[in-house]
């Protein structure tokens, strides 16, 4: 028995993917495909989305009936019109996302790039089923493109070498990432049971290539597989705030996504503020009067008396000012309800918005729902967050930092995702050496925050490794002593590891002579020498060329116990191979000389 299509709603669809890999060109030409088959069906322009109806899609999807059969119950589709995952994070409710359905897009010749992986975590974390649209087939060698028809029938018309650099790319560069990532993934057309393998239908955003097939695939999955899902709740309604703005006439107003019931004029709604849950009333729904064409700019709105979902509306009413994007949005039924409802919110910020750690990075963002991405990847990375917030970056967001920072340099940071940096948080920052990364793409955003981290991680060890003795050994040059004593100053060819001023030297013999007090090459003085080098050494100290040291003998640092084992624990993976092998004679040295505890030393060296 066929389901009534009154009781299915839109599908809410997402597009993500890698910046630059046509996601806003992938839902402009889904848009504009849309448009062109408008005679069977008005396309409907919503507050941040459009629905593509049923009719149209099975007009677009006509030319596949005979693979892909459609014949839909559900409405339509919903797609979110802005693409990425900062905002896809904003469609937030308890227990997963409010999307329904993504489109992850992948640049068929560059395959999964950083933004992509982080996308695909964002969906496994919120449960969102999702196909790949593989983009940029008219890029493929030796593809002929046929604008605007199905993939199936483009492919079918494409030379033999064309269709196997196709499948080069599909297989290389989308389905085996995939599989790596514990999917099981195939074209759309040799898929049997699409609940176990991810459809991968290549398009082409810029020809209009695979978009019918695209369209139908979706469609088809989402009205077979979501079928509970996209039942409508005849009550209050349920959404999810996308903007908080400010509009001429209006004040205040808030831009929504609704994913459950009705929301009418006059209703009671709950959403979360800056400073705790708002309760007031719909004073005006507002919607973009039709359009034939959505490219028309200056969009008219017009006041309805209610809205069902799925769909996008502005919402006009009073105390919005501190409202958060990103927060969850209910109808309450009368005043007590409201009260329960706004309990209920007020956990899901405090989830959220509080100090965390004693020690870690400070965190600000302009909605919920980037503040929730932003901690779940700090958190992947195992980055302690001290303090998480929505808003502007404040004087006292600095001086948090700075108590972070005393503990440990990396963590005496800011990240500001897409909220303006202060005057007096500038001036604080400068004053106590806070750096603040600001951005308005989450990757760019934590790429910045990684590199600086690393770089001030391979800062800090480099500066703890300068006040370690490293190992080295040299051999005295015969023919060159320039002066045998006070100081002695010979040349050397360094035979393995680093020799720099002030390191202390024993001879092969196990006699401690003096210090090295400068290293010069041609009159040049040097900080540090390594393997290979022929220089001048100047030795201070008791100590007499002939006497204590002879020409041709071999000379090393003498590396103190301590240091040896920083050397073999904390800095093996960053000194080179022959120091550790000089390290090992040294030891070897040491260990002849009775230094019995060199013995852990030479364990470790061979572990």
């Amino acid at each position: 028995m066929a389901t009534d299509q009154r009781s299915l709603r839109q599908p809410i669809v997402v597009v993500l993917g890698h910046v630059d890999h046509g996601k806003t060109s992938l839902l402009d030409k889904i848009r504009s495909t849309a448009v062109a088959a408008k005679e069977a069906g008005a396309i409907t322009q919503h507050i941040g989305a459009s629905v593509v109806p049923a009719d149209v899609i099975e007009q677009i999807a006509e030319p596949l009936k005979r693979v892909v059969p459609v014949k839909l119950t559900i409405p339509g589709l919903l797609f979110i019109d802005t693409p990425g995952h900062e905002l896809f994070s904003n469609l937030r409710r308890r227990g997963g996302s409010v999307a329904d359905f993504a489109i992850l897009v992948v640049d068929v010749s560059k395959g999964f790039q950083s933004q992509t992986y982080e996308s695909l975590d964002l969906l496994i974390s919120r449960k969102v089923p999702f196909l790949v649209a593989a983009n940029k087939i008219d890029r493929i060698p030796g593809w002929q493109s046929y604008p605007d028809t199905p993939f199936l029938e483009s492919y079918q018309r494409q030379s033999e070498q064309a269709k196997r650099e196709l499948e080069e790319a599909v297989y290389g560069k989308v389905v085996l990432p995939l599989s790596e990532q514990g999917f099981s993934a195939d074209l759309y057309l040799r898929i049997k049971d699409f609940t176990k393998t991810v459809a991968v239908v290549p398009v082409s955003a810029k020809t209009g290539e695979g978009i019918a097939d695209l369209l139908a695939v979706l469609a088809g999955l989402a009205q077979q597989y979501l079928k509970k899902r996209l039942m409508y709740a005849e009550g209050p309604a349920k959404g999810s705030v996308l903007e908080v703005k400010e509009v001429p006439g209006l004040g205040t107003v808030i831009d929504a996504i609704i994913y459950d019931g009705v929301i009418k004029e006059g209703d009671i709604i709950v959403l979360n503020g800056k400073n705790g849950p708002i309760v007031t009333s719909v004073r005006s729904l507002l919607m973009p009067a039709p359009l034939n064409d959505l490219r028309v700019k200056g969009v008219k709105f017009i006041n309805v008396p209610e809205v069902r979902a799925a769909a996008g509306v502005r919402i006009a009413a009073a105390g919005l000012e501190d409202a958060l994007a990103g927060s969850s949005l209910q109808v309450a039924r009368d005043q007590q309800e409201a009260k329960d409802i706004a309990e209920k919110l007020r956990s899901e910020v405090h989830e959220l918005i509080f100090k965390k750690e004693s020690d870690g990075v400070v965190v600000k963002a302009d909605t919920l729902g980037t503040l929730e991405a932003l901690l779940e990847a700090l958190s992947r990375e195992g980055v302690p967050v001290r303090v998480a917030d929505v808003g502007n970056v404040s004087k006292t967001d600095v001086i948090e930092a700075e108590f972070s920072k005393r503990k440990d340099r990396s963590l005496g940071a800011v990240l500001a995702f897409n909220v303006k940096v202060l005057p007096e948080a500038e001036e604080e920052a400068a004053k106590a050496g806070i750096k603040v990364f600001s951005a308005n793409v989450i990757y760019h955003l934590l790429d910045e925050y990684r590199e600086w981290r690393q770089r001030l991680k391979e800062e800090e060890l480099r500066e703890r490794l300068d006040k370690i003795v490293r190992p080295g050994k040299f051999i005295v040059i015969p023919g060159y002593v320039f002066r045998r004593s006070d100081p002695a100053i010979v040349g050397v060819e360094v035979q393995g590891g680093v020799l720099r001023p002030g390191y202390p030297l024993i001879t092969e013999r196990g006699r401690e002579l003096g210090r090295i007090l400068a290293i010069k090459d041609n009159d040049k003085s040097l900080d540090m020498a390594r393997t290979g080098s022929k220089v001048a050494v100047s030795i201070e100290g008791k100590v007499m060329v002939g006497r204590q040291v002879n020409e041709g003998e071999v000379v090393y640092t003498d590396v103190p116990f301590d240091h040896a084992i920083k050397l073999v624990t904390e800095f093996r993976n960053v000194i080179g191979k022959d120091e550790l092998e000089v390290l090992k004679e040294i030891a070897e040295l040491k260990r002849k000389l009775g230094q019995k505890e060199f013995l852990l030393v030479l364990n470790r060296l061979q572990s």
